[in-house]
């Protein structure tokens, strides 16, 4: 069976990506449907026009809702408002969704969980599988290294990025965190200046660059007395999100109602290899 996948955003930088990701996938899986802000000056427009190549069939549009019924999947990769108005068309029709948007309030996350409680929804601040092999090497290490290093997450990403630290930094920590036994809500420290003092040794400090067309660098560093450990992965293109976003679309439609992210996806597809 083709996995028909609706993508929003379609004319950015991802959405773009993500289309042609699809058209690239080994899986059965096809664009159907292509969704973008009510006043896109690009609503009307092939999606395969735009992307240099013949007509798709697919137009681009701003109503979810309208084609909710053509497509088996939503992957979003936009911003926290607009995520959250596509959920509720999502749960209204029953619809699976993948979510790579990143930048949510507590507020907005919680209403996120509750709009997406019935359908299935995978969430992950990365899709790409590199950086979550490298959420598994930063738990390894901080279980290895115990409370004998002190620990900073250095992130940089293009100019136009809107939220910092990225979502990936903030999920590297809560990972770290989580295997020290610490609240990163009590822990994280998002800048220092001035006369800040000795460093907390259970503090995770976080640096944020932003600079020209950086795709996405995440360094995690694990520093003690004599010797510093870093695990450092570097995007240089967002195929890479891209291509996950679509391996677990794919995924998703096969699963049951509930909530999963990359994770869930990577270790499932292993065990059946």
């Amino acid at each position: 069976m083709t996995v028909r996948i609706g993508i929003t955003g379609a004319a950015g930088r991802m959405g773009r990506m993500l289309a042609e990701a699809i058209a690239s996938s080994d899986a059965p899986a096809a664009l159907a449907a292509a969704i973008e802000r009510p006043e896109s000056t690009l609503l009307g427009v092939d999606m395969g026009e735009l992307l240099g190549g013949d007509a798709s069939g697919v137009v681009i549009s701003s109503d979810l809702a309208a084609v909710a019924d053509q497509i088996d999947v939503l992957i979003d990769f936009t911003v926290p408002e607009s995520t959250l108005a596509q959920a509720v068309i999502c749960a209204q029709h029953g619809l699976p969704m993948v979510v790579g948007t990143t930048g949510f309030s507590d507020e907005q996350r919680e209403a996120l969980a509750t709009a997406t409680s019935g359908v299935r929804f995978c969430q992950a601040s990365n899709f790409a599988p590199g950086v979550n092999l490298t959420f598994k090497l930063a738990e390894a290490a901080a279980k290895a290294l115990s409370n004998n290093a002190d620990i900073e997450i250095v992130e940089a990403h293009h100019r136009h990025k809107i939220d910092a630290p990225s979502g990936t930094a903030l999920s590297l920590g809560e990972v770290v965190a989580k295997a020290l036994g610490r609240d990163f809500s009590q822990v994280a420290v998002f800048g220092r200046e001035g006369r800040t003092g000795a460093r907390d040794r259970d503090t995770i400090g976080f640096s944020t660059i932003r600079a020209g067309d950086i795709v996405g660098d995440h360094t995690i560093i694990f520093a003690s007395e004599g010797e510093r450990l870093e695990i450092t992965h570097r995007a240089s293109s967002r195929m890479a999100f891209a291509q996950g976003a679509v391996q677990a679309a794919c995924w998703l439609v096969g699963q049951s109602v509930g909530r999963y992210d990359m994770q869930d996806v990577l270790a499932d597809q292993e065990s059946n290899t």
